[in-house]
């Protein structure tokens, strides 16, 4: 395959969960796990981004957060790559229309946690994701009020898919999106970098 992507069978569901992973920590691994059992997905693949462009500081080096990734995240269904770095895009809605046209027979699902859908709409071409590919929201019990508040999910709220058919989400045409309530690790990649466990290069 090209890109270093792992081999796929045609009509394989995968899910796609990227990011800085600056650092990557064991709530990135615990939502995957959730979203691969409850979307029922044949893979995840990592997308780790060179770069967050709503943030303006930027990660640390690419090469050390996607060695700790694949240092943390070992399971044979879940895949970490570089995919932006190597394909040379910058945006998600660049990133998915490029892994569409090259892996084709797979059928992607993204991946989010409701913090992102909030500010979903502020994404360069964020409707065109909501067009292309089926959403997944993995969100804390009590974070699907306030989400459901969010520009996207009211522009989208007619594409919703009821809780108990989520396992349907990559199986529907988009758009089609669903929240699936995960007890979240009390942990995040911003409180890991202030506390001085991942230092700056």
């Amino acid at each position: 395959m090209p890109y270093g992507l792992p081999y796929v069978a045609r009509g394989q569901r995968i899910g796609l969960l990227g990011g800085s992973f600056d650092p990557p920590h064991v709530g990135h691994v615990h939502i995957t796990l959730e979203a691969m059992k409850r979307f029922e997905l044949d893979q995840v693949w990592w997308l780790v981004s060179p770069r967050n462009p709503l943030k303006s500081e930027g990660p640390v080096r690419l090469g050390r957060r996607m060695a700790a990734a694949r240092a943390l995240m070992r399971h044979p269904r879940v895949f970490v790559s570089d995919f932006e770095r190597l394909a040379g895009t910058r945006y998600t809605a660049q990133t998915i229309a490029k892994l569409q046209h090259v892996v084709p027979q797979a059928q992607f699902v993204w991946l989010m946690g409701a913090d992102n859908l909030k500010q979903f709409h502020r994404w360069k071409d964020w409707k065109d994701i909501m067009e292309r590919v089926p959403v997944g929201v993995l969100a804390r019990p009590g974070e699907r009020i306030e989400a459901r508040t969010a520009k996207a999910a009211q522009v989208y709220r007619a594409a919703r898919l009821h809780p108990r058919a989520l396992r349907l989400l990559s199986r529907r045409p988009p758009p089609v999106w669903g929240f699936a309530d995960v007890p979240m690790r009390a942990i995040s990649s911003t409180e890991l970098r202030q506390s001085g466990v991942w230092l700056k290069d």
